[in-house]
């Protein structure tokens, strides 16, 4: 699984008011960008899209829940971020070099290496032979070209846009949106996510590889499915119509369950990441991935998993779950039956049991949603306890009774290891570890 280059966890935004009450703009929202996609984020008036963009950035800080950018807190974070605005936002006493060399000299940059960067991206985006120019000398859509200039040339990992063509004419605005994906497909640009904030439903469909449909009132998340559509994008292809006009009514129902979502031309529903409450937990214990770690990482990093499987005299459906654990916590990535050892995973088959489990702990909570969960509703609870029926009435929704009771089992395994929560077998409930430790009730494993 793809480690987010931004994560925010049960973000929310809210104002305090005299009365005691407040008013909630964002309501507990969990949402990831990674890299290799655009992201588009619509909503009407008033969700919360642009506010959103800003807790995302660190431009402004949640009234609660977490905002990680490679899994540290924002605020603690060196966040290599750019925006571009629906105004154009330029300094109209500056050049338009000037313009787009200001943020690399507000970092600090030796003029020549800034002077070379911002030639560089000025001819990239087609404004080579305006260095000179004023923005008032401009029309609307060079001075976007500026200002898309200005949010590169710092070279961003994840380049925000809030609305950045709607101040523009249809003609114009067509222009720039194929210039842009056409830098993006061809990686001319460093930066590895975008993140779109639009009310244009096509320009969503025609750009996004995902995007995500907020309700209001306070905002949320109403839908959120990946773009099963190959570039170019074809506006009067039926798959792109149908697409449109899902988005249209999630927007025009705000009261309704959003409609099914339409099928791709290879005739697979697109994935709608809110219904996908639960990945499913292959069944694998934390020896059985370090034992396969281990081995991988003495074949110099990488191996087939069959030859993998015949080495160890493994039938492969028995190799396969460990496999599947390993790559699901960040440390294997498996390409066309190869599995190849991640840095994290190297440093987990070389580390002491300690350092395993911190290494182990991290990826469980980073990517294992049903973990994050019970840790989360540990801490939220007075007591630091909570019943395991609560879970295995919101797994039992998605898995068999059979399936659910393994689920839990694999959870259960995978976080005593990493000493996220203990278990009260006798009570059936999820316990934090110094509770009970401190408390030593029975029925209680005591870890030593």
């Amino acid at each position: 699984m793809q480690m987010p280059i931004i994560r925010a966890e049960r973000v929310e935004k809210y104002y305090a008011q005299p009365s005691e009450n407040r008013i909630q703009v964002i309501s507990p929202t969990d949402l990831s960008i990674v890299a290799g996609e655009i992201v588009a984020l619509l909503g009407p008036s008033g969700s919360g899209k642009s506010t959103l963009l800003r807790m995302l950035t660190g431009l402004s800080a949640p009234s609660a829940g977490l905002v990680y950018w490679h899994e540290k807190p924002i605020a603690t974070a060196d966040v290599n971020v750019s925006i571009v605005f629906q105004s154009f936002a330029l300094f109209p006493w500056l050049t338009v070099f000037e313009n787009v060399e200001a943020p690399l000299k507000a970092r600090g940059m030796d003029p020549a290496e800034r002077r070379k960067r911002a030639m560089k991206i000025l001819d990239t985006v087609g404004l080579d032979g305006f260095q000179s120019a004023y923005p008032k000398e401009l029309s609307g859509g060079m001075r976007q070209r500026v200002g898309f200039a200005r949010a590169l040339v710092v070279e961003p990992e994840v380049l925000f846009m809030d609305e950045p063509f709607s101040a523009l004419d249809v003609l114009t605005a067509e222009n720039l949106r194929s210039e842009l994906l056409e830098l993006w497909q061809k990686k001319t640009i460093p930066t590895q996510a975008i993140f779109l904030v639009t009310h244009n439903i096509e320009e969503a469909v025609l750009l996004a590889d995902r995007i995500i449909v907020l309700g209001r009132n306070p905002g949320h998340v109403r839908t959120d499915f990946k773009v099963g559509l190959q570039h170019p994008r074809d506006r009067k292809a039926t798959a792109f119509t149908q697409l449109v006009d899902y988005i249209y009514k999630v927007l025009t129902q705000p009261d309704a369950q959003p409609p099914e979502l339409p099928q791709t031309p290879t005739g697979k529903k697109v994935r709608d990441q809110r219904q996908m409450h639960y990945q499913m937990l292959p069944h694998a214990r934390p020896g059985g991935i370090a034992g396969l770690l281990e081995l991988v990482l003495d074949h110099n990093g990488k191996d087939d998993i069959y030859r993998l499987a015949d080495d160890l005299a493994f039938e492969i459906d028995d190799l396969l779950p460990i496999v599947d654990a390993a790559q699901l916590l960040g440390f294997l990535t498996v390409t066309e039956g190869d599995a190849a050892i991640t840095p994290t995973g190297a440093e987990y088959a070389n580390s002491e049991i300690l350092r395993q489990k911190e290494l182990f702990r991290t990826a469980a909570v980073t990517n294992v949603l049903l973990l994050r969960q019970i840790v989360r509703a540990i801490e939220a609870k007075s007591d630091r306890t909570v019943a395991e029926e609560f879970f295995h009435d919101m797994l039992d929704e998605q898995f068999s009774e059979e399936e659910t009771l393994r689920q839990l089992e694999t959870a259960i395994n995978w976080g005593r290891y990493a000493e996220l929560f203990d278990f009260d077998a006798s009570r059936r409930r999820f316990i934090q570890p110094q509770n009970v430790q401190n408390d030593a009730e029975p029925g209680v494993e005591i870890r030593e």
